[in-house]
């Protein structure tokens, strides 16, 4: 028996977009279920994540045009990755879910390769760029860093894979299981484990609109991944201040010494330059210590991660 497949799209100020996304994705869903590789009951699910624009009209729109086009509208903008979970709430009676970014530049015909893996028996399959020739020398040289310091730091991480997957329904009940409010997607997924498989496509350039990740949510989005799944930087602060008491105790026998074989310096620099040194890695080990304690402060709130508005997908057996 096919399986029902949910294709999730977090929309934010998508106008420019969503008409040709959405002609590209029901091309690519009728071929499936032409193929009898999934059901008739597959969807298109739009999570319009607080637009702005003529995004949510739009939306039901398509869906007056084509039942197969269903949203979900949130209250406030909740975030790209609060949209991606709200997607997945939604539409968690479906057999798989295939999250995608609404902007065309991940590869929609590797969703054809994916459910093929997962027809095959995969759980999971990550959508893997094989090349970032579309991107800008910073940002090429920023994404390497960021997944080297994340195998560093002990995070379960796969290089070049960004929110483009497709989960069945063991995975999707394993996921809804976790409890916390600030989620780092890129890491849960490859840790819950499972049957997993990769599709590898090249990522073209932004059809329209303007990116929703610029360099501070870049940031951030970096910061949350560390202090989601690692400790590793409170490990560091502790080393490096056993470090530099143990190089402080060598100094004050140094000086000891000095002292008792007449050897004094005024040594005036290098008293500033000690001072300002551990007052800013105090400021370093206080700041990093303070994002972790916010961490917890939003966790135990247990505020929701988001807020539904209205929405036109009925889960099965369900009126809309």
């Amino acid at each position: 028996m096919s399986k029902k497949l949910v294709i999730v799209i977090p929309a934010y100020n998508e106008e420019p977009v969503i008409e040709k996304t959405t002609a590209i994705l029901l091309s690519i869903l009728y071929k499936l279920i032409n193929d009898d590789k999934i059901n008739a009951e597959s969807k298109i699910l739009y999570v319009d994540d607080g637009s702005k624009d003529n995004t949510w009209s739009m939306i039901e729109k398509l869906h007056e045009q084509d039942g197969h086009v269903v949203g979900a509208k949130l209250a406030h903008n909740a975030g790209h990755q609060n949209a991606l979970i709200a997607g997945v709430e939604i539409a968690r009676d479906s057999d798989y879910i295939v999250s995608i970014d609404a902007d065309l530049q991940d590869d929609p015909n590797a969703i054809i390769e994916m459910v093929n893996q997962a027809n095959n028996g995969k759980n999971v399959v990550f959508g893997i760029r094989n090349n970032r020739d579309s991107d800008t020398w910073f940002k090429k040289t920023t994404a390497g860093a960021f997944y080297k310091v994340m195998n560093l730091l002990g995070v379960e991480s796969i290089p070049n894979h960004a929110d483009f997957r497709l989960i069945d329904q063991r995975v999707i009940q394993a996921f809804l299981s976790y409890p916390e409010r600030e989620m780092f997607l890129r890491g849960i997924f490859p840790q819950i484990g499972f049957q997993q498989g990769k599709v590898f496509y090249a990522r073209a350039e932004r059809e329209a609109g303007e990116t929703k990740y610029p360099l501070r949510k870049m940031l951030s989005f970096a910061m949350d991944g560390i202090t989601s799944f690692s400790i590793v930087p409170i490990k560091m602060i502790r080393n490096s201040g056993l470090i530099i008491a143990f190089i402080s105790f060598l100094f004050m026998i140094w000086a000891v010494v000095g002292r008792l074989f007449g050897h004094t310096t005024l040594g005036w620099p290098s008293i500033i330059i000690s001072i300002w040194l551990f007052g800013g890695l105090q400021l370093v080990a206080l700041g990093v210590i303070g994002e972790y304690i916010g961490r917890i402060f939003m966790e135990v709130k247990h505020r929701p991660r988001y807020v539904l508005d209205v929405t036109n997908y009925s889960q099965e057996g369900e009126d809309v």
